[in-house]
């Protein structure tokens, strides 16, 4: 079977055989699991062999580079704040200015340090063995849900998608987010799906195709490919022979499509083609729906302005327009009644309001976030356009309309499904959903997610990579005021640094790869850094290559206070994914300092920055808090006909514990993005 497909599968706790069993060694290699990797095989034992083992090793991090301060933590806590400073200088001297990567650089000053056996706590990770048959048939689930969700997937999601239509014919009948689907024909060049298009979505079939040429394309200058060419003009001919003609909101991009339409040589084959042109080249008046909608608002007919957007573009553009709307209203008539058009069938953009309504800065400057191609892009409010803001609602507002949003979420899902028992512990599951700006991998969880972190247990960042690279592990922390202070290979040598949290060394790397840690001590640091409550743990490319052209890996694991074993354990690896923006720099967690919290983030960001601490992070508040607003409790209670107490009682599942699981009842877990993606849509 295809990586691909097996390391999706065990991201979901499954781990695929796809070779001959080996029963004579089963239960030796069942012990090796549980020996070496804290694994606990919980079905398949029969399927245990060393192939098996080797992919769950390998996957899990067991070959790793040894970071520059081999006997980290106990060694650096010895070193002074000059030698650290002089390790850093000599390194960065023989690899930057003589230009030696032969061999990963360390210390020169470091002790030597013997080990002793691993020997501390950790949690068991369960997994149960399937053979391919069944891979597939999950594999064939899973597609089902990715395709119900509205929202645009992950890169690793959609990859996932593709690799299934292509290596097992995976054909959906339909796409919900329209994104997914334009993907999947520009790939396959599968001409069967153009029915499932519009006219106007033909300028984000464009978009796409260029992005894939270039991030920075420019929609005024098109420059396609012959092949691409004569792509988009067999798209047209399909949508026109199909007639779903939307041409007014073609209006709204009449520009763009004058310019396509040049650019392509483009020739109608039919009578609705030869109209559509006509219209597009044609002078007469602009007839989209937003041209007459902002003539309402410019007349102050806010409820023709309502109805117009509402009839013309559905219940969704109404509720991306809503705070334009609001904040021109004049009188409390006019709120009203847009108030009471709040009417949709869309949990997820609901969920999304409520979001960003519980967010609201009225007076305060602004972040702006959204996804643009799998990476997160956001912008700080200037004081310049804060001063020009005019879409401004007050605080009693806000209030109401949440209400209005939480009312018409409870009433849109309400009783859809059976009886659910519901984990405690879901409380603190986020909903997965922004997570189009996420990368896969095991132990990942929706944004925001929080984990509590034992007061025995310090938290160890990780990252590695393969090759000759520089890459980067930093944290940042953040103050009640959003005050930054950074601790990264530009302060290892400060002496506040050098026993609460803890770095490996700045590791430039040799042919082979390098590896670089922190260790935070959540109660000594809480003494030596009093006033900070966050710490962002970062990943950038000093070498300014993007995560997308190297091999990295990140993630954490939980150790004792006072550690044994190896710097990296798989026993402790709560989780391990691919760093695989298209950028140098991701967020990969935070750690909540004084609720002991560790809190997932997982974003990966458009920045191409190569340095940490170098740029305002104030837009990462908002996944902090995200339980506080929705979580995954509150979304299942919603869907029940009743919360029931036992899981025995229930239709539903909804528990990350094997004790809570029943034989026979269907089971959500948190990690189980896709079947919440497509409740979300349900």
């Amino acid at each position: 079977m295809d990586a691909i497909f097996k390391n999706y599968l065990f991201d979901k706790h499954i781990l695929v055989c796809d070779t001959p069993k080996d029963e004579d060694n089963a239960f030796a290699v069942i012990f090796a699991f549980a020996n070496r990797l804290g694994i606990r095989i919980t079905g398949g034992y029969e399927l245990a062999n060393t192939d098996v083992f080797e992919f769950a090793s390998l996957t899990l991090g067991y070959y790793i580079p040894e970071p520059f301060y081999k006997g980290f933590p106990e060694t650096v806590k010895k070193l002074t704040s000059e030698e650290l400073l002089f390790d850093q200088l000599y390194h960065y001297f023989n690899t930057y200015f003589l230009g030696n990567f032969e061999k990963p650089g360390h210390s020169i000053f470091e002790d030597d340090f013997e080990r002793i056996a691993f020997k501390e706590g950790y949690t068991v990770k369960e997994f149960e063995i399937v053979d391919e048959k069944t891979a597939v048939l999950k594999i064939f689930d899973i597609c089902d849900d990715l395709v119900k969700s509205s929202r645009p997937l992950a890169e690793y999601q959609y990859e996932f998608l593709l690799a299934a239509f292509n290596r097992y014919s995976y054909r959906p009948k339909k796409f919900e987010s329209k994104d997914t689907l334009i993907r999947l024909i520009i790939d396959t060049k599968n001409m069967s799906y153009a029915s499932l298009l519009s006219l106007s979505d033909v300028p984000k079939v464009i978009e796409r195709i260029l992005y894939d040429y270039d991030y920075d394309y420019d929609l005024d200058y098109l420059n396609l490919k012959n092949s691409d060419r004569k792509f988009v003009s067999a798209l047209l001919d399909s949508i026109f022979e199909i007639a779903h003609l939307n041409v007014r909101e073609c209006y709204e991009k009449r520009k763009i499509w004058v310019g396509l339409l040049h650019h392509i040589h483009y020739k109608p084959k039919s009578e609705a083609g030869e109209k559509f042109v006509s219209e597009m080249r044609g002078k007469g008046k602009n007839k989209s729906v937003y041209s007459e909608f902002e003539a309402a608002i410019a007349a102050g007919e806010i409820k023709r302005a309502t109805d117009v957007i509402l009839r013309g573009k559905g219940s969704g553009a109404l509720l991306r327009n809503l705070n334009y709307l609001l904040s021109r209203a004049k009188t409390d008539e006019d709120i009203e009644y847009i108030i009471g058009k709040i009417d949709t069938k869309n949990a997820i953009m609901l969920i999304q309001l409520l979001i960003s309504y519980a967010n609201y800065k009225a007076k305060e400057a602004r972040t702006f976030k959204f996804i643009k191609y799998g990476m997160l892009v956001h912008h700080n409010e200037s004081e310049e356009e804060q001063a020009r803001r005019l879409s401004v609602l007050d605080e009693a507002l806000i209030i109401r309309i949440k209400k209005t949003i939480k009312r018409k979420l409870e009433e849109l899902l309400s009783c859809k499904l059976g009886k659910i028992y519901i984990d405690p512990d879901m409380k603190n599951v986020a909903l997965p959903i922004q997570e189009s700006a996420s990368m896969g991998g095991f132990g990942c969880l929706p944004r925001g997610s929080r984990i509590k972190i034992p007061k025995t247990k310090k938290i160890r960042a990780f990252t590695y990579w393969e090759k000759v690279n520089d890459i980067d592990l930093a944290m940042i922390g953040l103050d009640a005021d959003g005050n930054q202070t950074e601790f990264s290979w530009r302060t290892i040598f400060l002496e506040e640094n050098q026993d609460a949290i803890v770095f490996s060394g700045d590791q430039t790397a040799g042919y082979e790869g390098g590896s670089e840690y922190y260790d935070v001590d959540l109660e000594l640091f809480k003494k030596r850094h009093p006033a900070i409550k966050y710490l962002i743990c970062t990943n950038s490319v000093y070498s300014g290559v993007p995560f997308s052209e190297i091999v990295c890996t990140a993630g954490y694991m939980t150790r004792d206070i006072e550690d044994s074993g190896e710097v990296f354990e798989p026993k402790t690896v709560k989780s391990s994914f691919k760093v695989t923006a298209d950028s140098t720099t991701a967020y990969i967690f935070a750690i909540d300092i004084k609720e002991n919290e560790f809190i997932w983030l997982n974003i990966a960001d458009e920045s191409m920055r190569i340095v940490a601490g170098t740029e305002d992070i104030s837009f990462i508040e908002e996944y902090l808090h995200a339980t506080d607003v929705i979580n995954m409790s509150d979304f299942f209670s919603m869907l029940a006909t009743e919360v029931v107490e036992s899981p025995e009682d229930a239709d539903i599942i909804v528990s990350d514990k094997e004790s809570d699981i029943v034989e026979g009842k269907e089971t959500i877990r948190s990690y189980d993005f896709e079947k919440v993606m497509a409740l979300m849509n349900i």
